[in-house]
């Protein structure tokens, strides 16, 4: 692509799943364009991750903590999600792996 554009490949709800991380971008703190990889949830300091939006069926938490993992060596503050209003402005990095640490803590039954 361009320097300091890198798409990565995360899987997700399609083996393909790719999210395209910026190093330039917010005054070279970085950025994550996330399609509908990560989703960033209304209150824009969540993400969630659906394996079928339509049917509202959720990511298996091996296939989230893989999308964690992969996306830990970026560095990047925001996330630009699919939907209009949905970024998270700051401190995105650390919104993927808390969000990725709750999803899969709530469908391994271990939050109540």
């Amino acid at each position: 692509m361009w320097d300091g554009v890198t798409l990565v490949r995360c899987g997700g709800h399609f083996p393909g799943g790719t999210v395209l991380h910026w190093q330039g971008g917010a005054e070279g703190k970085g950025i994550v364009c996330s399609g509908d990889i990560l989703t960033v949830t209304v209150d824009r300091k969540w993400l969630t991750f659906m394996c079928s939006y339509p049917n509202m069926m959720p990511l298996a938490a091996a296939t989230v903590r893989r999308i964690a993992d992969t996306l830990a060596p970026w560095r990047f503050d925001r996330i630009y999600g699919a939907f209009p209003g949905r970024q998270v402005m700051a401190g995105g990095a650390q919104a993927v792996q808390g969000s990725a640490a709750r999803y899969i803590e709530l469908l391994e039954g271990r939050q109540s």
